[in-house]
């Protein structure tokens, strides 16, 4: 059921409802996109716990999606958004009806598009937009002392976009200590292994190593450990005010984390999984 009343502070879950979360969006997104032939499963399914770890037990939200003092999150890797919407549809900001005919009679689209009412902070198509938007709502938030906070979501394929470094660059200049980058580290870009496409081969924390070139605070954790996310973004989030640097944390994931025929496999970034594909098993079956 959604949650109706006006600008109810929503609760956050602990570590065990949060994990038990996660498997219900999990499934959630496989049931409505297999039933409905809906591409990007894998990229989505990658990012869910990270999803869940801000959404149930860290950002500051109301049962009114538009609240002006509500945490922001810029979902940039907009390709992978299925496991966003069906967080939003848990809250009630997009309706079950909407969710469930995705891909078929929805307004929702494939990527990203901006509608306050619905929870979806800004339109992130073309890859590379998202992080930029994100560092201009943490400035603009800054000059104006508004105090909530900015969480922007890109892929590791999505690095490659140099947009991004601009950004960061700008994000490092003006000590937006009110922006936590996270980066869903699958090892994955479009149809092949990041190593294949511009990473160079061997070169262990690339990422890490760049973004703190930069000038950035980096950590790397686990993206399906719940309770590692949520304690880094607690620490975070509590000493803020000693903070000089926006804050970058690098997930390391599994594409298609939690079904056996797309985990780590190049082919399936687009492509909806066959029946027999399917009873391989996964790990949120129910």
């Amino acid at each position: 059921m959604g949650i109706k009343i006006k600008n109810e502070r929503l609760k956050k879950l602990s570590v065990q409802a949060a994990k038990k979360k996660a498997d219900f969006v999990r499934r959630d997104l496989l049931r409505v996109c297999i039933q409905n032939k809906a591409g990007h499963i894998a990229p989505s399914l990658s990012c869910v716990d990270i999803l869940v770890a801000l959404y149930y037990q860290v950002m500051s939200l109301s049962s009114d999606p538009t609240w002006e003092g509500r945490d922001r999150l810029v979902f940039s890797k907009a390709h992978g958004c299925y496991g966003l919407y069906a967080i939003l549809s848990d809250f009630g900001y997009i309706s079950q009806k909407e969710w469930k005919s995705f891909y078929k009679k929805s307004s929702l689209t494939g990527c990203v598009e901006r509608d306050l009412s619905r929870g979806l902070e800004m339109s992130c198509g073309s890859l590379g937009h998202g992080l930029p938007q994100a560092v201009g709502i943490a400035f603009g938030a800054k000059l104006q002392k508004k105090k909530y906070h900015v969480y922007c979501i890109v892929g590791d394929g999505e690095m490659q976009e140099g947009s991004n470094w601009e950004a960061i660059q700008a994000a490092a200049k003006f000590g937006l200590t009110n922006l936590t980058i996270i980066v869903d580290h699958n090892r994955l870009q479009a149809m092949d292994f990041l190593e294949n496409v511009l990473t160079l081969k061997g070169r262990k924390n690339d990422l890490q190593q760049k973004i703190k070139g930069f000038g950035l605070e980096v950590k790397t954790c686990s993206g399906h450990s719940l309770s590692e996310m949520t304690s880094i973004f607690k620490q975070w989030r509590k000493n803020m005010g000693k903070a000089k640097t926006p804050r970058v944390l690098i997930s390391k994931t599994i594409k298609g984390h939690g079904l056996k025929c797309m985990e780590n496999v190049p082919k399936f970034h687009f492509r909806v999984p066959t029946q027999k594909e399917l009873e391989m098993g996964n790990c949120c079956e129910g």
